[in-house]
């Protein structure tokens, strides 16, 4: 049997990582600045996760939740006091767009109704619902295909008050910065209308957080910069530093009732051990605050190279659009370099390094990047 071939895959074989620093097999050491699609937030291997992990993996690794798991509950405690959002409720899943087809779902469940409004640009995952709401028709399937879906322009307020006067709306869906989307910041004052419409028509409004949450920006959820407070926040990727873990919170106006949402493997055991690892770590070493200084400074330096088109994101969530001249950047990066980069289409290098990235490591990726673009 073979691997069925659905990714572009770079010949590397990276078999051991420290913090943000990766190995393959030949022994060359690379710089991580993209942490496998913003997922390692807390560094390769780090200790205290790893200690976690195996401690719990010594107890038990997997029980249904069909029982008590006590640390189902701790780590709920925990991701509401980090995340400041503690009067509402969780619910553990395995993926980002898990987490982003139950939030829909359950949105509709709450109100009744059926359309939902997403955004040109937006990706939110490739399941059933999740890639319906996505704006990519290459990864939509026949099947994927609903006329429940009104893709409204990037942060086009008329467009999205003439959505909600022509529909009945269940749900907003918006990443507060879209990733794939090439690092598009969503002006706070559009993240208020939504707010204000999704309160006006009893709409329910989604915040994706898949990517851009988890402290990455500065603050737990990207949306948080717009003083609002969101319906239900969906979250993966940095939630479990590699563990497939996610998650939705949900307002206490949305009410469960057994059998609404299910999941065989999320919130298992092992799984709650990386979150609160993960979470332990970002409040011990205050990984907020580094992400805002050491990211801030990072966009402050590449905004003086005069060939970058424009430098966008906040925190250690940065997209750098470059000309198509440029376009071979990434791969210089990583070939004569050693940096692990991302790329949004057509020319934005996209950087989502673990949430601890030193200055030292920031100015090594400045250093290389300086001799490719001057």
């Amino acid at each position: 049997m073979k691997l069925f071939d659905v990714y572009p895959i770079n010949p590397i074989n990276i078999v051991k990582g420290v913090g943000s620093l990766v190995y393959d097999d030949k022994g060359q050491e690379y710089l991580d600045l993209y942490g496998g699609h913003a997922v390692i937030s807390i560094g390769h291997t780090n200790p205290h996760y790893v200690k976690r992990l195996e401690d719990q993996l010594h107890k038990i690794g997997f029980y249904s939740n069909s029982i008590e798991i006590p640390l189902q509950k701790q780590l709920a405690e925990k991701l509401g006091h980090v995340s400041g959002k503690e009067d509402y409720q969780l619910f553990l899943c395995n993926s980002g767009a898990e987490a982003n087809e139950n939030a829909l779902k359950l949105a509709s469940f709450y109100n009744g109704k059926k359309k939902v409004i997403a955004f040109s640009g937006a990706f939110h995952g490739r399941t059933s619902l999740a890639v319906a709401v996505t704006d990519n028709p290459k990864i939509v399937a026949p099947v994927n295909e609903t006329d429940n879906v009104i893709f409204v322009p990037w942060c086009d307020d008329a467009a999205l008050e003439r959505a909600f006067l022509n529909n009945e709306i269940s749900s907003v869906i918006i990443e507060g910065i879209q990733g794939v989307g090439g690092i598009q910041v969503a002006p706070e004052t559009f993240l208020q209308k939504i707010r204000v419409l999704c309160d006006a028509n009893n709409a329910v409004f989604i915040a994706d957080s898949v990517q851009c949450g988890y402290g990455r920006t500065g603050k737990f959820f990207s949306h948080d910069f717009a003083g609002i407070n969101a319906d239900i926040y969906t979250m993966a990727k940095g939630m479990g530093n590699g563990f497939p873990v996610g998650g939705i919170i949900i307002s206490p106006k949305i009410q469960p009732a057994y059998g609404m949402l299910g999941t065989t493997f999320g919130g298992n055991h092992l799984a709650c051990a990386a979150g609160l690892a993960v979470l332990e770590e970002i409040e011990q070493y205050n990984l907020m605050q580094n992400a805002a200084e050491v990211g801030g400074y990072l966009i402050t330096e590449l905004k003086k190279f005069k060939q970058v088109k424009e430098v966008r994101g906040r925190g250690l969530m940065i997209g750098i659009e470059l000309p198509a001249e440029l376009a071979h950047v990434r791969k210089e990066l990583l070939f004569s370099h050693h940096i692990f980069t991302g790329e949004a289409k057509p020319n934005v290098v996209r950087l989502l390094p673990a949430l601890n990235l030193t200055k030292a490591h920031a100015d090594r990726f400045l250093e290389a990047f300086a001799t490719l673009v001057n």
